[in-house]
């Protein structure tokens, strides 16, 4: 099990940050991804291993004016 925005979510063996927001159907432009704490840039998506426990933040970026 993982946390994804504070919420318990099915891990799978081999789960990238890229299959996984694909599978919770993140599609916004502009995404800032959060392993524990820790910043993946999003041309590392398709090769960062979420492990079981792991806690991740997406967060959608929005322009404001």
């Amino acid at each position: 099990m993982i946390k994804v925005n504070t919420e318990d979510h099915p891990w799978q063996q081999g789960m990238t940050v890229r299959a996984l927001l694909d599978e919770k159907v993140f599609t916004f432009r502009h995404i800032i991804v959060r392993v524990n704490g820790d910043y993946v840039p999003e041309e590392g998506y398709e090769n960062y291993k979420i492990a079981d426990c792991d806690d991740v933040l997406v967060l959608h970026l929005m322009a404001g004016g």
